[in-house]
């Protein structure tokens, strides 16, 4: 499933950004999303946000916590919803798999079961394995992502409710840049294969953060019909495999 997302109201201004959401389990785009953060100079009361992301056509939403006051806000939009468990919070729900069932409790089980909240993940951390972060999250971003697992099981959600860790495109490398000679990034290879497998195996997407504009950003070389949708870009051809854009080729 692939999914768009913009991001609103990130990093204490207003910002648009593009949010890629891919999903190996299933093989159809299924809607646009928006990504919610409340890092805002003029933030909107919540009701106000779910009437604009209902009057715009949104059909999903991704939080990066779970605000409650934002959660109360989705009862009974039709929205869906990807509830977020910041960064910071890791250390803690990798080493208690008590408070990660205290966690589920208070943000996913009551929303679900009298709230009307239609949530349909919970992203466990944000980008944790960014080289900038120099392997802070390595040791507790899997425990705690099978400790909520875990937690959902018990709580009776885990069909309805899929676990998953948004991850930046830095995660996977290719040395001649096509993409049938991509691999995990070497120094978190195995734990990658371990993530997957355990997405793989509870029915759960794995999820990668690109930004095409950051490319254009970096890079004055970068071909910037490529970055988008409009077709007149050169395509690149990967061992007879042909790629028009990088959202395909990524």
């Amino acid at each position: 499933m692939g999914l768009i997302r913009k991001r609103v109201g990130d990093s204490g201004h207003l910002v648009i950004l593009w949010w890629l959401t891919i999903e190996l389990v299933v093989g159809s785009v299924s809607g646009i999303g928006v990504n919610w953060g409340t890092q805002a100079t003029h933030p909107l009361p919540p009701s106000t946000m779910v009437n604009m992301l209902k009057a715009n056509g949104f059909q999903k939403v991704k939080l990066f916590d779970a605000d409650a006051s934002i959660l109360n806000a989705l009862k009974n939009s039709g929205i869906q919803v990807m509830v977020g468990i910041p960064n910071d919070m890791l250390y803690t729900l990798a080493n208690s798999v008590e408070a990660a069932e205290r966690w589920v409790a208070k943000n996913v089980s009551s929303h679900v079961s009298s709230g009307g909240v239609d949530i349909r993940y919970v992203a466990v951390g944000n980008e944790p394995f960014l080289s900038t972060l120099n392997g802070t999250y390595l040791q507790t971003t899997l425990p705690a992502l099978q400790n909520i697992q875990s937690a959902l099981i018990k709580a009776g959600l885990a069909t309805q409710v899929k676990v998953t860790v948004p991850l930046n495109a830095d995660v996977y490398q290719s040395a001649s840049n096509l993409p049938s000679d991509g691999d995990f990034r070497t120094d978190i290879h195995d734990l990658m294969i371990a993530i997957v497998k355990f997405l793989n195996d509870n029915g759960a997407p794995f999820t990668v953060n690109i930004y095409p504009f950051i490319s254009l950003y970096n890079d004055p070389n970068f071909p910037a019909a490529f970055a988008f949708f409009d077709n007149n870009s050169t395509p690149l051809n990967d061992k007879g495999t042909i790629y028009t854009n990088v959202f395909d080729a990524n």
